[in-house]
Protein backbone atom coordinates (compact mmCIF):
# COMPACT_ATOMS: atom_id res chain seq x y z
CA UNK A 1 0.00 0.00 0.00
CA UNK A 2 2.99 2.34 -0.56
CA UNK A 3 2.43 5.45 -2.29
CA UNK A 4 6.07 5.43 -4.00
CA UNK A 5 5.39 5.87 -7.77
CA UNK A 6 7.13 2.82 -9.57
CA UNK A 7 8.99 3.55 -12.56
CA UNK A 8 6.84 4.47 -15.64
CA UNK A 9 3.32 5.08 -13.68
CA UNK A 10 2.90 8.07 -15.24
CA UNK A 11 -0.56 9.52 -16.34
CA UNK A 12 -0.52 10.93 -20.56
CA UNK A 13 0.75 13.90 -21.09
CA UNK A 14 -2.18 16.72 -22.03
CA UNK A 15 -4.81 18.49 -20.08
CA UNK A 16 -4.21 19.38 -16.15
CA UNK A 17 -6.36 19.66 -13.62
CA UNK A 18 -5.13 22.52 -11.49
CA UNK A 19 -1.36 22.31 -12.83
CA UNK A 20 -1.94 18.65 -11.64
CA UNK A 21 -2.57 15.69 -13.92
CA UNK A 22 -5.42 15.29 -15.45
CA UNK A 23 -5.95 11.74 -13.61
CA UNK A 24 -5.80 13.93 -10.92
CA UNK A 25 -9.56 14.68 -11.35
CA UNK A 26 -10.69 11.33 -11.80
CA UNK A 27 -9.29 9.76 -8.61
CA UNK A 28 -10.67 13.59 -6.86
CA UNK A 29 -13.80 12.37 -8.25
CA UNK A 30 -13.98 8.58 -7.73
CA UNK A 31 -12.85 9.95 -3.55
CA UNK A 32 -15.18 12.49 -3.11
CA UNK A 33 -18.33 10.26 -4.28
CA UNK A 34 -17.20 7.05 -2.39
CA UNK A 35 -16.80 9.34 0.63
CA UNK A 36 -20.31 11.07 -0.30
CA UNK A 37 -21.81 7.65 -0.01
CA UNK A 38 -19.88 6.27 3.28
CA UNK A 39 -20.50 9.30 4.98
CA UNK A 40 -24.16 9.82 3.57
CA UNK A 41 -24.99 6.59 5.12
CA UNK A 42 -23.05 6.77 8.12
CA UNK A 43 -24.99 10.40 9.09
CA UNK A 44 -28.50 8.17 9.71
CA UNK A 45 -27.22 4.79 9.99
CA UNK A 46 -27.86 5.26 14.07
CA UNK A 47 -30.83 6.99 13.48
CA UNK A 48 -32.04 3.83 11.57
CA UNK A 49 -31.41 1.34 13.82
CA UNK A 50 -32.62 3.16 16.96
CA UNK A 51 -36.07 4.48 15.12
CA UNK A 52 -39.67 3.14 16.08
CA UNK A 53 -40.80 0.33 13.77
CA UNK A 54 -43.84 2.44 13.23
CA UNK A 55 -41.52 5.33 11.54
CA UNK A 56 -39.34 2.73 9.41
CA UNK A 57 -36.58 1.90 11.91
CA UNK A 58 -35.18 -1.06 13.71
CA UNK A 59 -36.27 0.25 17.07
CA UNK A 60 -32.95 -1.33 18.18
CA UNK A 61 -31.70 -0.16 21.54
CA UNK A 62 -29.31 2.91 21.96
CA UNK A 63 -26.66 0.13 23.41
CA UNK A 64 -26.85 -2.37 20.86
CA UNK A 65 -26.57 0.56 17.85
CA UNK A 66 -23.77 2.18 19.40
CA UNK A 67 -21.53 -1.02 19.17
CA UNK A 68 -22.43 -1.72 15.83
CA UNK A 69 -21.95 1.52 14.73
CA UNK A 70 -18.38 1.43 15.51
CA UNK A 71 -17.86 -2.12 14.61
CA UNK A 72 -18.87 -1.24 11.34
CA UNK A 73 -16.23 1.30 11.26
CA UNK A 74 -13.64 -0.80 12.60
CA UNK A 75 -14.30 -3.27 9.67
CA UNK A 76 -14.17 -0.90 7.23
CA UNK A 77 -10.55 0.41 8.27
CA UNK A 78 -9.71 -3.24 9.02
CA UNK A 79 -10.60 -4.24 5.90
CA UNK A 80 -7.62 -1.94 4.12
CA UNK A 81 -5.39 -4.46 4.89
CA UNK A 82 -6.27 -7.21 3.04
CA UNK A 83 -7.28 -4.79 0.43
CA UNK A 84 -4.08 -3.70 0.16
CA UNK A 85 -2.41 -6.58 -0.30
CA UNK A 86 -4.89 -7.70 -2.89
CA UNK A 87 -3.60 -4.46 -4.69
CA UNK A 88 -0.28 -5.40 -4.67
CA UNK A 89 -0.08 -9.40 -4.92
CA UNK A 90 -3.11 -9.85 -7.00
CA UNK A 91 -4.75 -7.37 -9.59
CA UNK A 92 -3.56 -3.99 -9.01
CA UNK A 93 -4.54 -0.78 -7.60
CA UNK A 94 -6.80 0.53 -10.69
CA UNK A 95 -9.00 -3.05 -10.60
CA UNK A 96 -9.05 -2.75 -7.23
CA UNK A 97 -10.54 0.53 -6.88
CA UNK A 98 -13.01 -0.73 -9.77
CA UNK A 99 -14.25 -3.36 -7.93
CA UNK A 100 -14.07 -1.92 -4.87
CA UNK A 101 -16.56 0.82 -6.34
CA UNK A 102 -18.95 -1.76 -7.43
CA UNK A 103 -19.17 -3.72 -4.23
CA UNK A 104 -19.98 -0.32 -2.29
CA UNK A 105 -22.52 0.88 -4.19
CA UNK A 106 -24.12 -2.50 -4.49
CA UNK A 107 -23.76 -2.69 -0.66
CA UNK A 108 -25.88 0.55 -0.76
CA UNK A 109 -28.14 -0.61 -3.26
CA UNK A 110 -29.37 -3.42 -0.95
CA UNK A 111 -29.60 -1.16 2.06
CA UNK A 112 -32.04 0.55 -0.13
CA UNK A 113 -34.01 -3.05 0.02
CA UNK A 114 -37.08 -2.12 2.53
CA UNK A 115 -36.41 -4.88 4.61
CA UNK A 116 -34.81 -5.21 7.96
CA UNK A 117 -32.14 -7.67 7.03
CA UNK A 118 -30.99 -5.41 4.15
CA UNK A 119 -28.85 -3.29 6.43
CA UNK A 120 -27.03 -5.63 7.64
CA UNK A 121 -25.94 -7.50 4.24
CA UNK A 122 -25.28 -4.02 2.57
CA UNK A 123 -22.80 -3.06 5.54
CA UNK A 124 -21.03 -6.32 4.93
CA UNK A 125 -20.56 -5.18 1.15
CA UNK A 126 -19.67 -1.89 2.04
CA UNK A 127 -17.15 -2.82 4.39
CA UNK A 128 -15.45 -5.08 1.50
CA UNK A 129 -15.53 -2.96 -1.16
CA UNK A 130 -14.37 0.08 0.97
CA UNK A 131 -11.38 -2.42 2.01
CA UNK A 132 -10.79 -2.41 -1.73
CA UNK A 133 -11.18 0.84 -2.40
CA UNK A 134 -9.37 3.00 0.19
CA UNK A 135 -6.44 2.26 0.50
CA UNK A 136 -5.28 1.38 -3.08
CA UNK A 137 -6.96 5.35 -4.42
CA UNK A 138 -4.31 6.91 -2.30
CA UNK A 139 -1.86 4.85 -3.87
CA UNK A 140 -2.79 5.85 -7.43
CA UNK A 141 -2.30 9.11 -6.71
CA UNK A 142 0.84 8.64 -5.44
CA UNK A 143 1.52 7.05 -8.93
CA UNK A 144 0.68 10.01 -10.91
CA UNK A 145 3.90 11.89 -9.05
CA UNK A 146 7.39 11.82 -8.91
CA UNK A 147 8.68 9.96 -5.60
CA UNK A 148 10.27 13.36 -4.65
CA UNK A 149 8.32 15.87 -6.93
CA UNK A 150 7.31 19.35 -4.91
CA UNK A 151 3.94 18.71 -6.39
CA UNK A 152 3.13 15.59 -4.69
CA UNK A 153 2.09 16.99 -1.32
CA UNK A 154 -0.21 19.77 -3.43
CA UNK A 155 -1.69 16.75 -5.66
CA UNK A 156 -2.61 14.97 -1.95
CA UNK A 157 -3.89 18.23 -0.52
CA UNK A 158 -6.43 18.73 -3.43
CA UNK A 159 -7.19 15.17 -3.35
CA UNK A 160 -7.88 15.41 0.49
CA UNK A 161 -10.57 17.94 -0.28
CA UNK A 162 -12.46 16.00 -2.39
CA UNK A 163 -12.93 13.78 0.30
CA UNK A 164 -14.49 16.58 2.96
CA UNK A 165 -15.83 17.57 0.03
CA UNK A 166 -18.12 14.30 -0.11
CA UNK A 167 -18.59 14.36 3.56
CA UNK A 168 -20.15 17.48 3.67
CA UNK A 169 -22.83 17.29 1.18
CA UNK A 170 -23.39 13.81 1.95
CA UNK A 171 -25.61 14.04 4.94
CA UNK A 172 -27.39 17.16 3.54
CA UNK A 173 -28.81 14.82 1.13
CA UNK A 174 -29.11 11.70 2.56
CA UNK A 175 -30.44 13.03 5.53
CA UNK A 176 -33.02 14.93 4.62
CA UNK A 177 -33.78 11.73 2.40
CA UNK A 178 -33.81 9.22 5.05
CA UNK A 179 -35.07 11.48 8.10
CA UNK A 180 -37.87 13.18 6.42
CA UNK A 181 -39.05 10.79 4.04
CA UNK A 182 -38.08 7.06 3.98
CA UNK A 183 -34.88 5.31 5.65
CA UNK A 184 -33.86 3.49 2.60
CA UNK A 185 -34.64 6.19 0.05
CA UNK A 186 -31.47 7.85 1.96
CA UNK A 187 -29.24 5.10 1.80
CA UNK A 188 -30.66 4.62 -2.39
CA UNK A 189 -29.55 8.11 -2.32
CA UNK A 190 -25.86 6.98 -1.35
CA UNK A 191 -26.45 4.33 -3.81
CA UNK A 192 -26.72 6.28 -6.65
CA UNK A 193 -23.37 8.65 -5.75
CA UNK A 194 -21.22 5.80 -5.84
CA UNK A 195 -22.61 4.51 -9.44
CA UNK A 196 -21.93 7.94 -10.09
CA UNK A 197 -18.11 7.59 -8.76
CA UNK A 198 -17.86 4.05 -10.38
CA UNK A 199 -19.72 5.54 -13.97
CA UNK A 200 -17.13 8.62 -13.88
CA UNK A 201 -14.16 6.48 -13.04
CA UNK A 202 -14.32 4.07 -15.97
CA UNK A 203 -14.75 6.92 -18.41
CA UNK A 204 -11.83 8.94 -16.81
CA UNK A 205 -9.36 5.32 -17.04
CA UNK A 206 -7.36 6.96 -20.17
CA UNK A 207 -6.09 9.65 -18.15
CA UNK A 208 -4.62 7.05 -15.49
CA UNK A 209 -1.94 6.17 -17.80
CA UNK A 210 -0.21 3.11 -16.02
CA UNK A 211 -1.34 4.52 -12.66
CA UNK A 212 -2.14 1.49 -10.85
CA UNK A 213 -2.66 -0.77 -13.93
CA UNK A 214 -0.24 -3.88 -12.68
CA UNK A 215 0.32 -5.09 -8.85
CA UNK A 216 3.41 -3.91 -7.12
CA UNK A 217 5.00 -7.43 -6.02
CA UNK A 218 2.80 -9.78 -7.62
CA UNK A 219 2.27 -13.26 -6.79
CA UNK A 220 2.87 -15.56 -9.68
CA UNK A 221 2.54 -19.41 -10.53
CA UNK A 222 2.51 -22.00 -7.66
CA UNK A 223 2.42 -18.80 -5.41
CA UNK A 224 -0.19 -17.44 -6.96
CA UNK A 225 -2.43 -20.70 -6.86
CA UNK A 226 -1.21 -21.25 -3.05
CA UNK A 227 -3.01 -17.76 -1.92
CA UNK A 228 -5.54 -18.30 -3.44
CA UNK A 229 -6.70 -21.95 -2.13
CA UNK A 230 -5.43 -20.34 1.54
CA UNK A 231 -8.09 -17.20 0.88
CA UNK A 232 -10.76 -20.03 -0.11
CA UNK A 233 -10.47 -22.38 2.57
CA UNK A 234 -10.76 -18.92 4.99
CA UNK A 235 -13.71 -17.93 3.20
CA UNK A 236 -15.21 -21.33 3.75
CA UNK A 237 -14.08 -21.49 7.55
CA UNK A 238 -16.01 -17.75 8.36
CA UNK A 239 -19.04 -19.30 6.55
CA UNK A 240 -18.89 -22.01 8.16
CA UNK A 241 -18.58 -20.35 11.49
CA UNK A 242 -21.31 -17.83 11.05
CA UNK A 243 -23.56 -21.07 10.17
CA UNK A 244 -22.91 -22.80 13.30
CA UNK A 245 -23.76 -19.57 14.64
CA UNK A 246 -26.87 -19.12 13.21
CA UNK A 247 -27.67 -22.98 13.61
CA UNK A 248 -26.79 -22.64 17.43
CA UNK A 249 -28.74 -19.57 17.84
CA UNK A 250 -26.12 -17.41 18.71
CA UNK A 251 -25.80 -15.45 15.90
CA UNK A 252 -27.69 -12.21 17.50
CA UNK A 253 -26.55 -8.56 16.72
CA UNK A 254 -24.47 -8.51 20.19
CA UNK A 255 -22.43 -11.83 18.97
CA UNK A 256 -21.40 -10.76 16.21
CA UNK A 257 -20.30 -6.97 16.85
CA UNK A 258 -18.44 -8.81 20.42
CA UNK A 259 -16.81 -11.11 17.96
CA UNK A 260 -15.96 -8.91 15.39
CA UNK A 261 -14.39 -6.19 18.23
CA UNK A 262 -12.36 -9.63 19.78
CA UNK A 263 -10.98 -10.68 16.09
CA UNK A 264 -9.94 -6.26 15.42
CA UNK A 265 -7.89 -6.04 18.68
CA UNK A 266 -6.30 -9.54 18.10
CA UNK A 267 -5.28 -8.88 14.51
CA UNK A 268 -3.88 -5.58 15.75
CA UNK A 269 -1.69 -7.33 18.33
CA UNK A 270 -0.59 -10.17 15.96
CA UNK A 271 0.40 -7.57 13.52
CA UNK A 272 2.50 -5.81 15.83
CA UNK A 273 4.47 -8.57 17.52
CA UNK A 274 5.35 -9.99 14.15
CA UNK A 275 7.09 -6.69 13.58
CA UNK A 276 8.67 -6.14 17.14
CA UNK A 277 9.91 -9.74 16.97
CA UNK A 278 11.14 -10.13 13.13
CA UNK A 279 15.13 -10.35 13.16
CA UNK A 280 15.37 -8.30 9.97
CA UNK A 281 14.89 -5.28 11.36
CA UNK A 282 17.85 -3.43 12.76
CA UNK A 283 17.73 -2.15 16.28
CA UNK A 284 17.01 1.33 15.40
CA UNK A 285 13.94 0.38 13.56
CA UNK A 286 12.89 -2.02 16.23
CA UNK A 287 13.23 1.21 18.95
CA UNK A 288 11.39 2.96 16.43
CA UNK A 289 8.66 1.10 16.50
CA UNK A 290 8.42 1.03 20.39
CA UNK A 291 7.80 4.37 19.93
CA UNK A 292 5.28 4.36 17.64
CA UNK A 293 2.96 1.56 19.58
CA UNK A 294 2.60 4.86 21.81
CA UNK A 295 2.00 6.71 19.26
CA UNK A 296 -0.71 4.61 18.01
CA UNK A 297 -2.64 3.87 21.26
CA UNK A 298 -2.62 7.42 21.42
CA UNK A 299 -4.03 7.44 17.96
CA UNK A 300 -6.44 4.79 19.30
CA UNK A 301 -7.52 6.35 22.22
CA UNK A 302 -8.28 10.06 19.98
CA UNK A 303 -10.47 7.80 17.88
CA UNK A 304 -12.68 5.91 20.24
CA UNK A 305 -14.02 9.34 21.34
CA UNK A 306 -13.70 11.47 17.90
CA UNK A 307 -15.76 8.81 16.31
CA UNK A 308 -18.77 8.96 18.33
CA UNK A 309 -20.02 11.85 16.52
CA UNK A 310 -22.21 9.57 14.11
CA UNK A 311 -23.27 7.45 16.94
CA UNK A 312 -23.99 9.21 20.81
CA UNK A 313 -23.44 12.43 19.56
CA UNK A 314 -25.59 12.23 16.21
CA UNK A 315 -28.53 10.53 18.88
CA UNK A 316 -27.86 13.28 21.28
CA UNK A 317 -28.58 15.86 18.34
CA UNK A 318 -31.77 14.12 17.22
CA UNK A 319 -33.28 13.71 20.98
CA UNK A 320 -31.62 16.93 22.99
CA UNK A 321 -31.49 19.66 20.42
CA UNK A 322 -33.56 22.76 19.21
CA UNK A 323 -33.43 21.95 15.26
CA UNK A 324 -36.26 24.31 14.59
CA UNK A 325 -35.72 27.06 12.17
CA UNK A 326 -38.39 29.47 11.39
CA UNK A 327 -40.51 26.80 11.66
CA UNK A 328 -38.56 24.03 9.50
CA UNK A 329 -37.19 21.42 11.92
CA UNK A 330 -33.69 20.22 9.93
CA UNK A 331 -33.12 16.99 10.44
CA UNK A 332 -30.19 15.83 13.28
CA UNK A 333 -28.22 14.64 10.73
CA UNK A 334 -27.44 17.77 9.21
CA UNK A 335 -25.05 18.22 11.65
CA UNK A 336 -22.74 15.43 10.31
CA UNK A 337 -21.56 17.89 8.07
CA UNK A 338 -19.84 20.38 10.26
CA UNK A 339 -16.64 18.35 10.67
CA UNK A 340 -15.77 17.74 7.34
CA UNK A 341 -16.40 21.84 6.69
CA UNK A 342 -14.37 22.81 9.98
CA UNK A 343 -11.76 20.67 8.05
CA UNK A 344 -11.75 21.74 4.81
CA UNK A 345 -11.20 25.69 6.03
CA UNK A 346 -8.60 24.59 9.33
CA UNK A 347 -6.42 22.02 7.14
CA UNK A 348 -4.42 24.63 5.52
CA UNK A 349 -4.52 26.88 8.80
CA UNK A 350 -3.14 23.97 10.73
CA UNK A 351 -0.13 22.76 7.80
CA UNK A 352 1.20 26.44 8.57
CA UNK A 353 1.65 26.55 11.61
CA UNK A 354 3.18 23.09 11.87
CA UNK A 355 5.72 24.56 8.79
CA UNK A 356 5.97 27.93 10.74
CA UNK A 357 6.84 25.57 14.24
CA UNK A 358 9.18 23.55 12.56
CA UNK A 359 10.80 20.68 14.80
CA UNK A 360 10.00 23.16 18.26
CA UNK A 361 7.00 20.74 18.53
CA UNK A 362 7.14 17.24 18.31
CA UNK A 363 5.29 14.76 17.16
CA UNK A 364 4.56 13.21 20.45
CA UNK A 365 3.15 16.37 21.58
CA UNK A 366 1.14 17.37 18.39
CA UNK A 367 -0.31 13.42 19.42
CA UNK A 368 -0.58 15.01 22.92
CA UNK A 369 -2.74 17.89 21.65
CA UNK A 370 -5.24 16.15 20.02
CA UNK A 371 -5.91 13.59 22.99
CA UNK A 372 -6.21 16.94 25.01
CA UNK A 373 -8.44 18.85 22.69
CA UNK A 374 -10.97 15.53 22.01
CA UNK A 375 -11.16 15.07 26.15
CA UNK A 376 -12.06 19.27 26.39
CA UNK A 377 -14.73 18.45 23.73
CA UNK A 378 -16.28 15.90 25.58
CA UNK A 379 -16.33 17.81 28.44
CA UNK A 380 -17.86 20.63 26.71
CA UNK A 381 -20.78 17.94 25.68
CA UNK A 382 -20.83 16.91 30.16
CA UNK A 383 -22.24 20.72 30.20
CA UNK A 384 -24.37 20.58 27.00
CA UNK A 385 -26.24 17.33 28.22
CA UNK A 386 -26.28 18.63 32.05
CA UNK A 387 -27.90 21.48 30.19
CA UNK A 388 -30.54 19.28 28.78
CA UNK A 389 -31.32 17.46 31.93
CA UNK A 390 -35.54 17.01 32.52
CA UNK A 391 -36.05 16.89 28.51
CA UNK A 392 -35.00 20.85 28.01
CA UNK A 393 -33.72 20.88 24.20
CA UNK A 394 -30.42 22.76 23.87
CA UNK A 395 -29.20 24.36 20.81
CA UNK A 396 -27.09 23.03 18.26
CA UNK A 397 -24.58 25.51 18.59
CA UNK A 398 -23.04 22.96 21.81
CA UNK A 399 -22.57 20.32 19.34
CA UNK A 400 -21.16 22.96 16.55
CA UNK A 401 -18.65 24.28 19.00
CA UNK A 402 -18.16 20.60 20.28
CA UNK A 403 -16.90 19.68 16.28
CA UNK A 404 -14.95 22.58 16.08
CA UNK A 405 -12.87 21.33 19.21
CA UNK A 406 -12.60 18.01 17.86
CA UNK A 407 -11.14 19.08 14.46
CA UNK A 408 -8.81 21.01 15.84
CA UNK A 409 -7.46 17.75 18.03
CA UNK A 410 -7.93 15.69 14.90
CA UNK A 411 -5.42 18.30 12.70
CA UNK A 412 -2.87 18.28 15.60
CA UNK A 413 -3.15 14.18 15.52
CA UNK A 414 -4.33 13.01 12.19
CA UNK A 415 -1.68 14.14 9.15
CA UNK A 416 0.93 14.20 12.17
CA UNK A 417 0.40 10.55 12.76
CA UNK A 418 0.04 9.86 9.07
CA UNK A 419 3.14 11.28 8.35
CA UNK A 420 5.08 9.89 11.80
CA UNK A 421 4.03 6.08 10.24
CA UNK A 422 5.60 6.34 6.73
CA UNK A 423 9.20 7.71 9.02
CA UNK A 424 8.79 5.44 11.53
CA UNK A 425 8.39 2.20 9.64
CA UNK A 426 11.12 0.08 9.19
CA UNK A 427 12.12 -0.51 5.44
CA UNK A 428 11.15 -4.16 5.27
CA UNK A 429 7.47 -3.51 6.26
CA UNK A 430 7.05 0.07 4.59
CA UNK A 431 4.45 -0.68 1.77
CA UNK A 432 2.58 -2.22 5.30
CA UNK A 433 2.19 0.66 8.09
CA UNK A 434 -0.32 2.42 5.89
CA UNK A 435 -2.98 -0.25 7.16
CA UNK A 436 -0.88 -0.29 10.50
CA UNK A 437 -2.11 3.39 10.66
CA UNK A 438 -5.71 2.71 9.64
CA UNK A 439 -5.54 -0.31 12.31
CA UNK A 440 -5.50 2.75 14.97
CA UNK A 441 -9.18 3.82 13.83
CA UNK A 442 -10.64 0.62 13.48
CA UNK A 443 -8.86 -0.40 17.26
CA UNK A 444 -10.51 2.61 18.25
CA UNK A 445 -13.86 2.14 17.01
CA UNK A 446 -14.26 -1.28 17.69
CA UNK A 447 -13.59 -0.43 21.06
CA UNK A 448 -15.44 2.88 21.08
CA UNK A 449 -18.17 1.01 19.95
CA UNK A 450 -18.45 -0.92 23.08
CA UNK A 451 -17.71 2.22 25.56
CA UNK A 452 -20.55 3.88 23.56
CA UNK A 453 -23.25 1.29 25.45
CA UNK A 454 -22.51 2.92 28.43
CA UNK A 455 -24.01 6.19 27.39
CA UNK A 456 -27.80 4.23 27.45
CA UNK A 457 -26.85 3.24 31.04
CA UNK A 458 -24.85 5.62 32.83
CA UNK A 459 -26.58 9.58 32.85
CA UNK A 460 -25.03 11.48 30.12
CA UNK A 461 -23.50 14.09 31.65
CA UNK A 462 -21.25 11.10 33.50
CA UNK A 463 -20.90 9.43 30.51
CA UNK A 464 -19.12 12.31 28.63
CA UNK A 465 -17.77 14.10 31.61
CA UNK A 466 -15.79 10.58 32.85
CA UNK A 467 -14.39 9.82 28.95
CA UNK A 468 -13.78 13.38 28.40
CA UNK A 469 -11.74 13.99 31.24
CA UNK A 470 -9.77 10.75 31.09
CA UNK A 471 -8.31 11.74 27.52
CA UNK A 472 -7.19 14.75 28.82
CA UNK A 473 -4.93 13.12 31.52
CA UNK A 474 -3.83 10.69 28.20
CA UNK A 475 -2.96 13.81 26.97
CA UNK A 476 -0.97 15.35 29.95
CA UNK A 477 0.37 11.85 30.71
CA UNK A 478 2.26 11.69 27.14
CA UNK A 479 3.22 15.07 27.48
CA UNK A 480 5.07 13.61 30.45
CA UNK A 481 6.54 10.93 28.52
CA UNK A 482 7.06 12.91 25.79
CA UNK A 483 10.98 13.13 25.81
CA UNK A 484 11.18 9.17 26.40
CA UNK A 485 8.96 8.16 23.34
CA UNK A 486 11.70 11.12 21.59
CA UNK A 487 14.43 8.67 22.98
CA UNK A 488 12.77 5.81 21.12
CA UNK A 489 12.00 7.61 17.83
CA UNK A 490 15.82 7.85 17.46
CA UNK A 491 16.64 10.79 16.06
CA UNK A 492 12.95 11.42 14.02
CA UNK A 493 11.11 14.41 14.83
Amino acid sequence: MSSDAPVGARPPAGKTFFGHPRALSTLFLTEMWERFSFYGMRAILVLYLTAAVADGGLDLGESSANAVYGTYNAMVYLMALPGGWVADRLIGARRSVLWGGVVIAAGHYVMAIPTGWSVFAGMALIVLGTGLLKPNISTMVGDLYERDSPRRDAGFSIFYMGINLGAFIAPLITGFLGEKINWHLGFGAAAVGMTFGVLQYVLGRRNLGDAGARPADPLLGADRRRALTRIGVASVVVLAALLVLLVSGWFTVDTVVNLLTVVTVLVTVGYFARILTDREISGTERSRMKAYVWLFLFAASFWLIYDQAGSVLNIFAADRTDRSVGGFTFPASWLQSVNPILIIIGAPLAAALWLKLGHRVSTPTKFAVGLVLNGLSFVLMAAAARAAVGGDLVSPLWLVAVYAIQVAGELSLSPVGLSATTKLAPVKYASQMLGLWFLATAVGDAIGGQVARLADTWSQPVYFLTFGLASVVLGLAAVMFTRQIRQLMAGIH
